[in-house]
């Protein structure tokens, strides 16, 4: 008979995680995550991506469940037979981007985005950027607030308030989006191959300075930056299989 995994609970500080944490942790055992064969998260999406960056390194699947008030990449909190649940459970994997970045000053900067890389004006003065798709200049001049680029996991945050496409998890793409354009003002972004390299080049980046920031790590001043898909990153969801992804991308998509 297979034993049950070693579990590791992780919760947010969301009302009621200290509760169901002391119960999962009478009920299945705890042990440490480096010791762990699963890793238990408990909260929102916010806390899911603190915990996939923070333990990026052990490569464990993640079960999360679901205690804030966003669960995109949550499943529903029922505490009751979590191991078989987690046996069940079907996986999704994910790479995140790779950012790298220069300033104004020389200086360079390297991140991890799971969600998104965007980059923002830092003044009144709108930003302008040159796009460049695997060397290819594709937006000789976007005047906008800023531009984004986001993988499955993170199109339906931020891309999806700046009115770009979501993407199914596991999808092969990340998109593009404008972040509201002035001109050309008819261009809505695009979605691009995962293995794209995404080069970003600010034009009058003294008079028109723009910040890059990869998930919750922010970089200002940047004269140009540059992203492609971490291929040596993999993070593992699990989810319960009858948690419709599909189901709950439609309805995004058609929320009023």
């Amino acid at each position: 008979m297979q034993r049950p995994p070693a579990m590791a609970f992780l919760a947010s500080e969301h009302e009621g995680s200290a509760e169901a944490l002391a119960w999962l942790e009478g009920q299945y055992g705890s042990v440490s995550p480096r010791e762990a064969d699963v890793l238990v998260v408990l909260g929102g999406d916010g806390f899911m991506l603190h915990i996939l960056h923070e333990h990026a390194d052990l490569g464990l699947p993640v079960f999360g469940m679901r205690l804030g008030d966003v669960g995109f990449l949550m499943n529903r909190y029922v505490p009751e037979d979590l191991s078989a649940r987690i046996a069940a459970a079907r996986m999704v994997e994910l790479n995140p981007l790779r950012m790298n970045a220069v300033d104004r000053a020389g200086r360079e900067y390297s991140a991890v985005a799971i969600n998104e890389v965007s980059l923002l004006r830092q003044t009144s003065q709108a930003a302008q950027l040159r796009i460049l798709v695997n060397g290819r200049e594709r937006v000789g001049r976007l005047v906008a607030d800023g531009a984004l680029v986001a993988t499955a996991a993170g199109s339906t945050a931020y891309n999806l308030s700046a009115h770009g496409p979501i993407l199914p998890l596991g999808t092969e793409a990340v998109v593009l989006t404008p972040i509201s354009p002035f001109r050309p003002r008819r261009w809505q972004g695009a979605i691009l191959p995962a293995s794209a390299v995404i080069r970003f080049e600010i034009l009058q980046a003294d008079r028109r300075p723009v910040s890059a920031t990869a998930d919750y790590d922010e970089f200002r001043d940047v004269v140009w930056v540059e992203i492609r898909q971490h291929e040596s990153i993999r993070h593992r969801l699990l989810f319960d299989p009858e948690h419709s992804l599909e189901e709950r991308i439609l309805n995004e998509q058609f929320l009023s």
